[in-house]
């Protein structure tokens, strides 16, 4: 109760302008982004820094900076406008035809290249409203994705890396090795000794950002010589192309890797773990009308995902 008298003295709209001042940095762009005059958003500034007793923007010769405080701030804002986006658009009945709502997803561009464009297509058919949102993780965004998920609405992501979360498994797939067709050290077969000898090019690389087959490779004995880091699958081949080095990729992206000129795809020599795609989300979307239609069009798009993948593929993902 101690709460409430605090809060009915507040107006939402502060909170509009807070996120507008700490996107822009600036008064007279924030003003600009949400077309109100100059003077009035200065208003809503000094009413800000009145309840924060903090000034927010702090003048840094011809330019203002963001103080300790409202560097906190930025992703709690972030958080409660979509909270408060999702109370007031939230309908005691729901129409996917005639919405307009928008979800956001978290993934990987391997993520989004298979089950984000299915996912988009069957969406634009039953409900040509809904627009989705695909957005790449990182590792920061996947260590915080209990908080990061109260204000999106999903993250594609295999099994392995979150924990005590709702989910719905999509798909399932393997991995083969990317090589250069002009790398003489890769015959028609990979060795353990060749993995072990060649330089490599991983996507991801920290104590909580890997991938499950580079893992294993560990776990057998190898240790890697990794050259490069890229965040991004589909990017590796051009890493690849012309060099000596090796990389793991997602049996279902053979195609494209093998679509990047000079570069091959082969089996790995060593029964690499599948990988088992999911869906993961907040319990607190759990009994959300929309949310669960959204869910239904990913599991959906899974199928057809799964049905489309080439044999080898299959086979590769194959527990």
């Amino acid at each position: 109760m101690s709460d409430q008298p605090l809060l009915s003295r507040l107006d939402l709209n502060l909170l509009v302008a807070l996120d507008a001042l700490l996107t822009e940095r600036s008064v007279t762009r924030a003003a600009e982004r949400l077309h109100l005059s100059q003077p009035a958003l200065s208003a809503s500034l000094a009413r800000l820094r009145t309840h924060f007793n903090d000034p927010i923007l702090a003048r840094r010769g011809n330019s203002y900076e963001l103080t300790p405080l409202a560097l906190r701030l930025t992703e709690h804002t972030t958080t409660a406008l979509e909270a408060a986006r999702r109370v007031f658009e939230s309908q005691a009945t729901w129409s996917p035809r005639d919405s307009t709502r928008e979800f956001s997803i978290y993934g990987s561009d391997y993520g989004f290249a298979t089950i984000g464009s299915e996912v988009s297509r069957l969406a634009a058919e039953s409900a040509p409203g809904v627009r989705f949102r695909f957005m790449l993780h990182n590792p920061s965004i996947v260590d915080d994705a209990l908080n990061r998920l109260r204000s999106a609405d999903g993250m594609v992501i295999p099994h392995g890396y979150l924990v005590d979360l709702p989910y719905a498994d999509l798909w399932r797939d393997g991995w083969v090795v990317v090589a250069s067709e002009s790398n003489e050290q890769v015959g028609d077969e990979l060795t353990m000794e060749v993995l072990g000898a060649l330089p490599w090019v991983f996507t991801y690389q920290s104590r909580t950002a890997f991938t499950s087959a580079a893992r294993q490779l560990q776990q057998l004995g190898i240790e890697p010589h990794v050259e490069t880091v890229v965040e991004s699958f589909l990017a590796l081949p051009h890493f690849i192309a012309g060099t000596n080095r090796l990389g793991l990729i997602q049996a279902g992206l053979a195609h494209v890797a093998e679509s990047v000129a000079g570069v091959r795809t082969l089996a790995a020599p060593f029964d690499a773990t599948p990988v088992v795609n999911a869906l993961w989300w907040h319990p607190v979307h759990g009994r959300d009308p929309e949310h669960a239609w959204m869910r239904g069009i990913f599991e959906q798009a899974a199928k057809l995902v799964s049905s489309r993948l080439h044999p080898s593929a299959l086979a590769a993902g194959r527990a």
